[in-house]
């Protein structure tokens, strides 16, 4: 491809996939609201970075009130990764999700339908819309999200796979627990890692039994690649990480890459989790080739690095508080 456009394209994800098209030598019309679910510094960083390299030029605004259709022009994908995430804030916050997940996507598929049908549309999609379905969770099983934030992106994901019925080309894709370098605040393995280094108590909804099918970030944007080249049309496939792990041994990896054990407390399971989630990847490895390369050891240790070089080398030193408050 020699031109594509990204939405979200400072954010976790969306700045790694704009490295890798980068990289491949793609040029990257991105977009970016900038909006307040978490530090807008953080995105705005990862913005001025990537709009060091002349192949990235990058437009600001609201998905659910920009026109887009004047920055389709020469682009053959749209990586629709723009979106509020978080499942705790939707259920006080839905209008905002209804906004940035829900109308924004519909914005996203008529622009393209007015411009060029011909654009490929790769929508990120999340392993929420499931629900405490049967583990595996497979593409055609039961969807039954637990929170307002699962319900929001089922509802923009049936929206793209029902536009290959109007003659678009899209595919949605259903994210497992993404982790990795550059990851939300809100997350939990920043959480964690940033406690640890502090010397703070890691405080842990639910017994830390439950467990998850984390995917580390490179593996996502890899797949997320493959999808805008794939032929197949219409459909959602799951990308996780090809284990699934309980929050019990990702603290025990936290605290191997700490070098000593860290504190952690256990509290009430919190409103809207699931206990435990599961990709089956059949249809990914048919569609996409996806096979993920990183394991959770591999990954825990690479974000560990990158958020103990981003707040300092300030673990077991009473500084530590202080530096990350």
């Amino acid at each position: 491809m020699k031109r594509v456009l990204v939405t979200g394209a400072a954010g976790f994800i969306g700045s790694h996939l704009c490295d890798l098209v980068l990289e491949r030598g793609t040029e990257i019309v991105a977009v970016d609201g900038f909006t307040d679910s978490y530090d807008q510094q953080e995105k705005r960083d990862r913005a001025r970075r990537l709009s060091e390299n002349s192949r990235f030029s990058l437009v600001e605004g609201d998905l659910a009130n920009l026109e887009l259709d004047q920055y389709l022009d020469g682009v053959e994908a749209v990586f629709h990764l723009a979106g509020r995430a978080g499942v705790r804030s939707s259920f006080s916050d839905f209008d905002k999700y209804q906004s940035d997940n829900v109308i924004a996507t519909r914005r996203v598929i008529d622009s393209i339908k007015r411009h060029d049908p011909s654009i490929r549309l790769v929508a990120a999609s999340s392993s929420s819309v499931y629900g405490n379905a049967p583990i595996p969770f497979v593409e055609d099983g039961e969807v039954d999200p637990v929170s307002p934030y699962g319900w929001s992106k089922l509802e923009a994901e049936r929206m793209v796979l029902d536009a290959s019925n109007d003659g678009l080309s899209t595919v949605a894709l259903r994210y497992f627990t993404v982790y990795g370098p550059r990851q939300r605040p809100d997350m939990g393995f920043r959480k964690f890692i940033k406690a640890a280094l502090s010397n703070e108590t890691i405080e842990i909804y639910g017994d830390g039994n439950q467990s998850r099918d984390f995917t580390y970030v490179r593996d996502i944007v890899e797949a997320t690649l493959a999808a805008a080249e794939a032929k197949e049309s219409g459909l959602a496939i799951n990308v996780g990480g090809g284990s699934i792990v309980t929050i019990r041994r990702v603290l025990e990896l936290i605290s191997h890459q700490l070098g000593r054990d860290i504190d952690v407390s256990f509290g009430p399971f919190a409103k809207g989790d699931v206990m435990h989630t599961g990709a089956d990847l059949s249809l990914a490895r048919r569609v996409l080739n996806y096979n993920p390369k990183y394991t959770i050891e591999e990954g825990i240790g690479l974000e560990f690095s990158y958020f103990k070089e981003l707040y300092g080398d300030v673990f077991a030193d009473n500084r530590a508080v202080e530096v990350l408050s």
